[in-house]
């Protein structure tokens, strides 16, 4: 940017306390239309920076200034204002009704499928039909929005309509305009067409979603469903106002007349659309194979729930234009492209119940017992609140309607609630003052409630076992759920420290002992009394440290007793350890019931193997760097590579975003290395992470 265009003149900006109304001159200077221009140019780089990339390069408060130049310099004068103009966003007079438009091309719909049997039936088809062993195709995700249709003519957007019945749509071009990810004026100066038109689909982010449901909610307004629907509803507003309010975004995915001529291929002509700075779909795939769209398919349904936008298929399309010309359409659809559709998700229920679970760490955890409700496949009957001021700030209360959200196998979550004109809601969940396991008294700190109870509360001390005696922790086979259960009913064990004073009578007591199965667990545990450090204190349970902070903590202390000694401020001067961890582990160490539970597992054999603390040159050879790791490694197994990374300072994380800086790439490399691809991360094949991980001074190109 340059300093001298933006910098605040007396005749151009108003003065502080100068009045709202500004003269209307009719003669502007060379100067101004000069200025006007690169001030518009501007704004338009930096909306696109913020909307499309999320990259901003400079401050709202500078973007405000620019943007309030802009409008001052247009108040001056009117006759510079373009249609193409940033100002232009915020939207017109309502209108009485929309004017229907008919389509250049046809809009056609898809014929969807839902069965990989008939996609497979599909890709048989059109190689026959074209008389081809391999047939190239381009994957999309299959954005859950409104299709419009986009017309630019020497690159500066001039109509807009959505899709009506394929050949006839209305003219929603002035709320068009309003959507920040839609350029107004397309980059690329000479090598953009004459005349184009593209087809997109505007839909809503879900983050968004959630924000405009919520302001709607606190507003007494009626909210809407899904996002689909919120974005079709503020699309279709006769009052641009009012759309301009609203979070849209678009994406477009299809050229539908373009002069002088269009590229060879589809995906070509995606490209083509990016480089003149139109959105286009992420994650899309090209993809030789029926092999290989049916795993972009089960590559995007895995990540579905990620996703900042619904998807609810993919779109499968033959890439070269002159196959599809070939194969040619029906009435409604082409024959050259298919929808392959996700499961159906039913996502609405109604809260019955608000139960509170006990964790082993004594937090406890609001459940809403729903009815049940299919999502993706799956029927789920309860969902998580996460803590009490989540209930409050989403105000769930028993009786209501809400949306519920499943990722992978963890607890469903309760995105919010669907307001029902008209109910009768019942009183708010408050907090129970006592634990619901052993009756102790609740405190609060920060959003978590936790029981005092601690080592007599039995819901903490069966969790507690569980997890000491888990593959993270101390690996100790035939001490599971149910075994761990008998132990705490009976009275057996009453804290961790009387897993070792067990003897075989005690066990021949349990259901499903015999005097094998009590052998085999005592020297299971008797070979637990010798453990490396990390993984005691991945067994300790210890609020906040799993097994990359474990094992933080050990490099740099090398024993139990050197950690108990450690002092907040000794804690916060670690990579990787803040203030809640630090108090964390003091809070744990100060408790003198823990202190004598520890003393007590001593006295009784156990023998916690010092570590090697880091020092030499190589320690920190990684410190700060994030890696992901995919695919199979010949010279390494997952573990041992995820643990040379961290021996070394890195970290490793399961996806792939931004803030990445290698990805290692395996034999038969996952959907990561697409998404690495994408994002310009770094990828080291095997042999350059080992070197990598030797010197620390591989160069990459990303």
């Amino acid at each position: 940017m340059q300093p001298d265009l933006f910098e605040n003149k007396p005749v151009d900006t108003p003065e502080e306390g100068a009045s709202d109304t500004l003269p209307v001159l009719a003669v502007p200077s060379k100067n101004i239309q000069d200025k006007l221009e690169e001030l518009k140019k501007a704004i338009r780089r930096h909306d696109e920076l913020y909307y499309v990339h999320n990259r901003p390069e400079i401050s709202d408060a500078e973007y405000d200034r620019l943007f309030r130049e802009l409008q001052h310099l247009e108040a001056q004068y009117p006759a510079l204002i373009t249609p193409d103009s940033p100002s232009q966003r915020v939207g017109g007079a309502p209108l009485a009704q929309f004017q229907k438009v008919p389509h250049e091309f046809p809009l056609l719909s898809l014929d969807s499928e839902m069965d990989m049997d008939r996609v497979q039936a599909f890709d048989q088809r059109v190689r026959r039909e074209l008389e081809m062993n391999e047939v190239e195709y381009t994957a999309e995700p299959k954005y859950d929005g409104l299709s419009v249709e986009l017309t630019y003519e020497h690159g500066a957007f001039v109509r807009g309509a959505t899709r009506g019945d394929g050949i006839t749509g209305e003219d929603i071009t002035v709320n068009l305009r309003t959507i920040r990810t839609l350029p107004l004026q397309l980059q690329g100066g000479p090598s953009l067409p004459a005349h184009l038109v593209v087809r997109g689909e505007v839909y809503m982010k879900l983050e968004d979603f959630h924000q405009l449901n919520r302001r709607l909610t606190e507003n007494g307004e009626e909210v809407f469903a899904n996002p689909r629907n919120a974005a079709a509803g503020s699309l279709r507003q006769l009052d641009s106002k009012i759309t301009a309010t609203r979070p849209l975004a678009i994406t477009c995915y299809e050229f539908m007349s373009h002069a002088p001529e269009k590229p060879a291929t589809h995906w070509d002509a995606v490209e083509n659309l990016e480089k003149w700075g139109i959105p286009i779909p992420q994650y899309r795939r090209r993809c030789r194979t029926i092999e290989e769209l049916l795993r972009f398919h089960q590559d995007m349904l895995e990540q579905r729930e990620t996703l900042p936008f619904e998807i609810d298929g993919i779109v499968i399309k033959v890439d070269r234009y002159d196959w599809q010309q070939a194969l040619g359409e029906k009435s409604r659809s082409p024959r050259w492209a298919i929808a392959f559709k996700f499961p159906a998700r039913k996502e609405m229920t109604k809260v019955r119940q608000i139960a509170v679970s006990v964790g082993r760490t004594g937090a406890l955890t609001p459940i809403a017992l729903l009815d049940p409700v299919d999502i993706g496949g799956v029927t789920v009957s309860r969902a998580t609140l996460h803590n009490m001021d989540e209930v409050a700030r989403k105000d769930i209360r028993i009786g209501d309607t809400v949306k519920v959200e499943r990722a992978g196998d963890v607890i469903p979550d309760i995105v919010e609630r669907v307001v029902v004109p008209g109910e009768q809601r019942a009183a708010a969940f408050v907090a129970p003052e006592q634990c619901p396991v052993c009756h102790s008294t609740t405190i609060q700190e920060g959003p978590i409630v936790y029981c005092t109870g601690q080592t007599v509360c039995q819901a903490q001390l069966k969790g507690s076992l569980e997890h000491f005696a888990s593959k993270s922790a101390l690996n100790i086979e035939g001490l599971g759920k149910k075994t761990v259960a008998q132990l705490v009913d009976k009275g057996l064990i009453k804290n961790l420290s009387d897993l070792y004073t067990l003897h075989k009578d005690q066990l021949l007591q349990l259901e499903g002992f015999a005097d094998k199965s009590a052998t085999q667990l005592l020297a299971e545990i008797e070979k637990g009394k010798h453990v490396p450090f990390p993984r005691f204190l991945i067994g300790l349970g210890i609020r906040h440290v799993g097994a990359h902070i474990a094992r933080v903590l050990a490099k740099q202390f090398g024993s139990l007793d050197s950690l108990k000694k450690a002092t907040e401020e000794e804690l916060l001067q670690i990579h990787d350890i803040g203030p809640e961890i630090a108090v964390s582990v003091t809070s744990f160490f100060q408790e003198s019931r823990n202190l004598m539970v520890l003393q007590r597992m001593k006295e009784s054999g156990v023998q916690v193997e010092h570590e090697t603390r880091a020092s030499g040159p190589n320690a920190q050879l990684l410190a700060g760097k994030i890696f992901v790791l995919t695919g199979t490694l010949k010279g390494y197994s997952r573990q041992e590579a995820k643990q040379k990374i961290e021996d070394l300072g890195g970290r490793v994380t399961s996806n792939v975003s931004k803030q990445t800086d290698y990805v290692v790439a395996g034999k038969d490399p996952g959907s990561k290395l697409d998404r690495a691809t994408q994002l310009g991360v770094t990828i080291l094949h095997e042999e350059e992470f080992s070197l990598l991980s030797q010197r620390g001074d591989l160069k990459s190109s990303k």
